[in-house]
Order: C-alpha cells, then structure tokens, then sequence
C-alpha cells in the first residue's frame, strides 16, 4: 500500500518563489495540507521541485493540485540514489485544472527527485501548486 513518503526529515528546494516571498508563497505549502496555502513560484520557462528523503524510498504515484490558469501541461520527473546523476522516470501531462490530479509513476527506487514543470498555462511562466504528494514505500 502506497504511503506519503515526504516527512519532516525530507529536504526540499524550488526554482523560484513570487516575489521572494516565501512566508506567503514558499515551498512549506506544498506539503502543509492546508487548502488556504500554495507554492507560487516567480517567473520564467521552466520551474522545478526537487525533494531529498533521509532514505530510499520506492515511488509508484504523484498528486498535484495546480491553480487553474497556472498550472503546467508538461511535467518531467527525475530520480537519483546517492551521488549519481539524474535519470529520467516519466513524463506526464496535467489537465489545466483545480482538481487533485494523479499520475501513476514506474515502480523507482530513488532517494532525490526532481519534478520540472514545463509548458506553462500561465503566459509568464508561473506555476501555483497546492499539494504535491508523492506516495510510494519507504526502502
């Protein structure tokens, strides 16, 4: 059974926050479960969440919850264990919606991932995301 494998001892980092206001818009609110909250990045062509998990984990699913209108129609997910490179896992492609979306992942045995957010709804390149899970077992 698929679990949320971010925790408290995940290490998390984004491309950009709007405005550099990351008590409003920052990286917290993607995983804080509060409909209220989001991660609103700044501007530009690509936009990208990268997670660090204190072990391996084994990935088979990710949710995204976008705001309509901001959102992304190409996403790329990469993944690494210890200090190699990234390698690619999947690409996927969101509905341009406010709806919690699900995309089923190859079973990966990773311990950093990487989703970059191309494409963007939005005409300046900013993406809003209110949840991001990512489910799967801890190795």
């Amino acid at each position: 059974m698929a679990h949320s494998l971010v925790c408290p001892e995940t290490v998390s980092r984004v491309s950009s926050v709007l405005n550099r206001n990351t008590r409003q818009f920052g990286k917290k609110h993607l995983f804080d479960q509060d409909e209220e909250t989001c991660w609103n990045s700044g501007q530009g062509p690509f936009q990208w969440v990268m997670l660090e998990f204190p072990q391996c984990v084994r990935i088979s699913r990710l949710q995204i919850q976008f705001q309509g209108g901001f959102s992304s129609r190409r996403c790329r997910l990469e993944g690494s264990q210890g200090s190699q490179a990234l390698f690619g896992i999947v690409d996927f492609y969101p509905e341009d919606n406010n709806s919690l979306q699900t995309f089923p992942v190859p079973a990966t045995e990773v311990d950093r991932l990487k989703v970059t957010f191309e494409d963007m709804a939005d005409f300046f390149g900013r993406v809003v995301i209110y949840h991001l899970r990512v489910l799967g077992e801890k190795m």
